[in-house]
């Protein structure tokens, strides 16, 4: 399956930078992603599609990273549990994916988005400064929660993590949206190696379509994150509100049709 023919490359690198600048920005880059894999190759395998989409995302994720690193002060208290359990749920998570059936991928995320998407919308002023609520131990153990479940989520399906860490950080801990969007991509790093360590000795992955993907989503990543920095949070939440929409629409025509 790894002799793809040009043209379904080309779209894919297409998709793969889409997707980098949207998951550097806000996350959910996976949304754009896992479905341009999925119309590219029906006949494969979900445990294929979900490594080969991590081979990319990791390349995306790490460029972000580092861009945002350069440009915002992370702090350790949150950004070290936040990252470890997001290590260890994405381990536990990658071991779930194999026994997830093809079918359930698309419910599955349209619930998620449809219930992320309300609460982002019923709280207007969300995210538009850091004020955090929780301090000490509290704020440590909430963020090595959403670290472990959100990675475990990101193992098992992928599609949307950056986004559930982002509206987590903003909506549990009170970071705006640029300081949760550069957390999240941290995490989101973590998440993706560590579905890695599972995939690659399992040879599920289509390793010519994942080095495209893993070139463009840099590509994508380092403007994604280069305009979040200068725009700040007003224009991330805009970005936000406008994929989860636009993906959960797609997704449900797609159940439907």
């Amino acid at each position: 399956m790894d002799d793809v023919t040009v043209g379904v490359l080309a779209a894919l690198a297409l998709a793969a930078f889409a997707a980098g600048w949207t998951d550097a920005v806000v996350g959910g880059g996976g949304l754009i992603q896992l479905p341009a894999l999925l119309i590219a190759f029906p006949q494969a395998a979900p445990v294929q599609l979900l490594a080969t989409n991590k081979v990319g995302s990791i390349a995306g994720t790490t460029t972000s990273s580092i861009t945002y690193a350069r440009r915002i002060r992370l702090d350790r208290r949150t950004v070290l549990p936040l990252a470890a359990s997001a290590f260890a749920g994405s381990v536990v998570g990658a071991f779930i994916a194999s026994a997830i059936p093809r079918s359930a991928f698309d419910p599955i995320i349209l619930v998620v988005l449809v219930l992320v998407g309300a609460y982002t919308v019923a709280r207007p002023d969300l995210g538009s400064i850091t004020s955090l609520r929780l301090s000490g131990g509290r704020h440590v153990a909430t963020a090595a929660a959403i670290g472990f479940v959100v990675g475990v989520y990101d193992g098992a399906l992928g599609p949307g993590t950056g986004s559930f860490f982002v509206v987590a950080l903003v909506g549990l801990l009170g970071y705006g949206f640029l300081d949760g969007s550069a957390r999240a991509k941290v995490a989101n790093l973590m998440t993706n190696l560590a579905a890695l360590v599972v995939f690659v000795p399992q040879g599920a992955v289509l390793w010519t379509v994942g080095l495209v993907l893993a070139t463009f989503n840099v590509l994508g990543g380092y403007v994604g994150a280069r305009t979040a920095v200068a725009r700040g949070s007003r224009f991330i939440r805009v970005v936000f509100l406008v994929v989860v929409a636009a993906l959960a629409l797609r997704i449900g025509y797609g159940l439907l049709t």
